[in-house]
């Protein structure tokens, strides 16, 4: 019988995991709370707008990444955005083609694991997740931010201490959808400011509608770990306001929403780029194990992929 392993996680390092194993005869099974696929690589179609609303852009340097991102772009998923790589018609596109042999199950927040007589079982609070081979796993993936993988580590008998050690930064991200175009020139901007880090126009991003103005506005780190547990209405007035400030801007977006990432930039990573545990075959991967790079979660991902199909040493 094949192995048949699950994933928890369905952002970049998950699917990366999840495409390796695919690739190399496994069958996978990957699990995400969220409806949609990508993670932070988040793309929200709303107000008849898109945006971006996590990572802006990638970069690609290590050899697997850039064939990776090589083929995308062959297949129109991916494009140059000055220096750097978006996915196209948002960020979110290459995420959905990543792992096409996997089983996804979306909607389903995992809260345990547990490794039983004939294999791995996956659990929500509401107990065992219905779907094909759960309880008889051979292996499990968790790719989910460190601070939702620990407890998840614990639940299977594990613990790993870079997990633990691995911090993220919080953002509200603000988004602002204007009919016409903004007096905005640029496609990116870094306030030196103590409340927005960055302005993205993401209608000048490629494959995008221009004839109008998609805007993703991201506090700092600072401002958003003072206001974490504002109210979504108080946030999205206070950046408003800072926004119009910083660039001048009078028009009055149609649309307007904030969403709020507690886990959004890796401050401290791990320091490893994956964890494994070949005797209970558990593993764990994501760019808190390596730094806040979309490229370091796909690293990570699929280096614990090559670990567990034995192209990789074990750690």
């Amino acid at each position: 019988m094949s192995e048949h392993w699950a994933v928890i996680g369905a952002g970049m390092a998950g699917l990366a995991a999840a495409r390796r194993l695919s690739d190399a005869g496994r069958s996978v099974t990957v699990f995400d709370k969220s409806r949609g696929l990508g993670g932070r690589m988040a793309t929200r179609r709303a107000g008849g707008f898109r945006f971006d609303h996590g990572a802006q852009y990638f970069t690609a340097r290590s050899p697997r990444f850039v064939a990776l991102v090589e083929n995308l772009m062959a297949g129109g998923l991916v494009a140059r955005w000055g220096e750097d790589h978006v996915g196209v018609p948002g960020m979110s596109a290459p995420a959905r083609v990543l792992a096409p042999q996997a089983t996804i199950v979306t909607d389903i927040t995992v809260s345990s694991l547990t490794r039983g007589t004939h294999g791995w079982s996956v659990s929500t609070t509401e107990g065992l997740v219905a779907t094909d081979g759960n309880g008889a796993f051979s292996g499990i993936v968790v790719a989910v931010p460190a601070p939702q993988a620990v407890p998840l580590l614990i639940s299977a008998g594990c613990t790993w201490d870079g997990a633990a050690r691995a911090t993220y930064a919080p953002c509200w991200a603000l988004m602002l959808g204007f009919p016409a175009r903004t007096t905005l020139s640029e496609g990116r901007l870094r306030p030196d400011d103590s409340t927005i880090a960055w302005i993205a126009r993401d209608s000048s991003k490629p494959g995008r509608d221009a004839s109008g103005d998609a805007i993703v506005v991201h506090a700092t780190p600072a401002w958003s770990r003072e206001h974490l547990e504002a109210t979504p209405e108080w946030a999205a007035a206070a950046l408003q306001a800072r926004f119009r400030e910083l660039t001048g801007e009078t028009a009055d977006p149609s649309f307007s929403a904030v969403h709020r990432w507690r886990y959004a930039l890796v401050e401290q990573p791990a320091g490893e780029t994956f964890f494994w545990d070949p005797s209970a075959r558990l593993g764990a991967c994501g760019d808190w194990c390596i730094g806040p790079r979309v490229e370091a979660a796909f690293d990570s991902g699929d280096s614990l992929a090559g670990a567990i199909i034995g192209l990789n040493a074990a750690r």
